[in-house]
C-alpha cells in the first residue's frame, strides 16, 4: 500500500483532539462555559494588544492558538501505559519528559505526549499528560493486593482500536476510513464511566490510602480527567471566573505575570462531584470527584541555564512562604514570586543575549536582499543588528512538575502523603513504558538549530 494513500498522523491527532473536545464538553458542561470564557478573553487581547496579534501571526500560533488543548489521564498498570504509547504513536505523539509527582504525595509518575517537531505542532500542539499509578507506595499490602486484582481484571481499550493499532504499526499508517475509526474506538478508553468496578467499602479503603489511588483503580477505565485550552491572558481568566459561576483555585501555577511569559502558568476550577453506581448499589447513590477544568498561559521556552534560574526563584518563594500557597495566602505569595522575579529579565532581547531561553530564527526581506552585498553581517548577532535577521522565542510545549502538583494537589485535597516524597524511580518508568522519554530540551536546541540552519541556507552563509 502507497503511503500517500494514508492519512498524516498530524491529521489523525488533530482529528482526535476535536473529537475528545467535543466529548468533554458533552460530559462536563462546565468546561463548554470554560471555553467560552477563554474565547471571549482571548479575542479581547488581540484586539487591545495589536503586537501580540502580530506576533502570533508571524509565528504561525494564530491558526492553532483556538485548537490548543491538553488532557490528562492516569492508568493502573504497565501494561495499560505501554498499549498507550503505541495509541498515541499513530497520531504522531511520542513521550517527552519524566516527573516525578510523589514529592508532592502523589503516588505516580508521568510523562507527556505530544508532537515533536515544530511543523507537526503547528498543524496539532495536542498533548496528553500521562500518569502511571505507582502501586508499590501503597503501604497497606493487602489493599496493594487488592488493587492488582481489580486493575488485571479490567481492558482499557476496544478491541477494534487494537486491531487498528497492530494495522498501523505493520502497514505503517491508516487509510482516511481506518483513521476515523480509529478516533472514535480510541475515545472509548477516555470517557466518563458512571458505574464503578469496586463497592462502595471498597472504594472508601482506596480512598482513604489516596485519592487518587481510588480514582485510578475504581473505574473500568482511565476517564480523562480535565481538558485544557490554552489563554493569553490568565489573569483575566481567573478574574472572571467567579462572575461565570466558575470557582478558581486560590493560585495560578507557574511564573509571575510578565510581559514577556515564560514557560506554562495554569489555573484551573475544583473538581467536579459526579454520581456513580458502586456494585453493591442499584443505582448512582455514591459520589467520586476526579474531572476538572484547567485553563493555561504558555511562554517562552528556557535553556537549563533559563530553568535553573527559574528554579531557584520559584524555590526561594516557597521557601520565604513556608507553607503550601493556598487562598489563605495566594495575596502573600504572589507578592513573594513578583518579588523574586524580578531577577529573572523580562525582555525576549535579554533573555536571548543572557543564553536564557530559546528561538526560532527567520531571514528577512532585508536580509534576503542584502544576500549578495560584500561585507554584509555573518554573526547571528550582528545579522539581528542590522535587521537581516528576526527571531521569536519558542513556545513552551511541556509542563512543570510543581505546577502539576498544585493543581492534582487542589483538585485531591491538601492531605499529601509526605512520606511519598524521594521515591522517584524513572527507570521502572521507562521500562514499563517500553521506551525511554525524550528529554524536551533537546527538542527545543534542535528546532532552535534548525532555524538557523535554514537563516544560514536562505542568506547565502556558510553556517550561523
Amino acid at each position: 500500500m502507497s503511503n500517500q494513500r494514508f492519512v498524516s498522523p498530524d491529521l489523525i491527532r488533530q482529528g482526535f483532539s476535536r473529537a475528545m473536545s467535543d466529548m468533554y464538553r458533552e460530559e462536563v458542561p462546565l468546561y463548554g462555559d470554560l471555553m467560552q470564557l477563554v474565547a471571549k478573553v482571548n479575542a479581547q487581547v488581540l484586539e487591545q494588544q495589536p503586537a501580540i496579534a502580530r506576533h502570533l501571526r508571524h509565528t504561525g500560533e494564530l491558526q492553532r492558538l483556538d485548537l490548543e488543548r491538553h488532557g490528562a489521564i492516569r492508568v493502573g498498570t504497565a501494561a495499560e501505559l505501554a498499549t498507550l504509547a503505541r495509541l498515541f504513536a499513530v497520531m504522531g505523539m511520542q513521550p517527552v519528559g519524566y516527573y516525578d509527582l510523589t514529592p508532592a504525595g502523589v503516588p505516580v509518575h508521568s510523562t507527556a505526549f505530544r508532537a515533536v517537531h515544530e511543523q507537526a505542532l503547528q498543524v496539532s500542539p495536542f498533548r496528553v499528560f500521562t500518569s502511571l499509578l505507582r502501586l508499590e507506595l501503597i503501604d497497606n499490602p493487602e489493599l496493594r493486593a487488592f488493587a492488582e486484582q481489580v486493575l488485571a481484571r479490567r481492558s482499557i481499550f476496544t478491541p477494534k482500536v487494537l486491531e487498528l493499532i497492530r494495522l498501523a504499526e505493520d502497514q505503517g499508517g491508516l487509510a482516511a476510513d481506518a483513521a476515523e475509526d480509529f478516533i472514535q474506538q480510541a475515545l472509548e478508553t477516555f470517557r466518563w464511566h458512571h458505574h464503578a468496578t469496586v463497592s462502595a467499602a471498597q472504594y472508601a479503603n482506596l480512598s482513604a490510602q489516596h485519592r487518587l489511588i481510588a480514582d485510578v483503580v475504581a473505574f473500568k477505565g482511565p476517564h480523562i480527567n480535565h481538558l485544557t485550552p490554552r489563554t493569553l491572558d490568565i489573569d483575566e481568566v481567573q478574574r472572571l471566573m467567579p462572575t461565570h459561576g466558575i470557582t478558581p483555585k486560590a493560585v495560578v501555577e507557574g511564573p509571575p505575570r510578565r510581559d514577556c511569559p515564560i514557560l506554562l502558568r495554569q489555573t484551573s476550577f475544583k473538581a467536579l462531584e459526579e454520581s456513580v453506581a458502586f456494585t453493591d448499589q442499584a443505582h448512582n447513590q455514591g459520589s467520586h470527584s476526579a474531572r476538572f477544568g484547567e485553563i493555561e498561559q504558555r511562554g517562552a521556552a528556557l535553556t537549563p541555564k533559563g530553568r535553573m534560574l527559574y528554579d531557584r526563584l520559584l524555590n526561594a518563594a516557597r521557601d520565604e512562604l513556608g507553607d503550601f500557597p493556598s487562598e489563605a495566602n495566594a495575596q502573600r505569595y504572589n507578592q513573594l514570586m513578583q518579588q523574586h522575579f524580578a531577577q529573572f529579565p523580562d525582555s525576549h532581547d535579554a533573555m536571548r543575549q543572557q543564553g536564557l531561553a530559546y528561538f526560532r530564527y527567520f531571514a528577512s526581506e532585508a536580509g534576503l536582499a542584502a544576500r549578495t552585498e560584500p561585507g554584509r553581517p555573518t554573526t547571528v548577532q550582528a545579522l539581528l543588528a542590522a535587521g537581516h535577521l528576526g527571531c521569536e522565542p519558542l513556545v513552551y510545549e511541556d509542563f512543570l512538575p510543581v505546577s502539576a502538583a498544585g493543581i492534582f494537589q487542589s483538585n485531591l485535597g491538601d492531605d499529601s502523603q509526605s512520606h511519598y516524597a524521594g521515591r522517584s524511580n524513572r527507570q521502572a518508568f521507562e521500562t514499563a513504558l517500553g521506551r525511554p522519554t525524550l528529554d524536551e530540551l533537546q527538542l527545543y536546541a534542535q528546532t532552535q538549530r534548525r532555524s538557523l540552519e535554514q537563516c544560514a541556507e536562505a542568506l547565502g552563509l556558510p553556517a550561523l
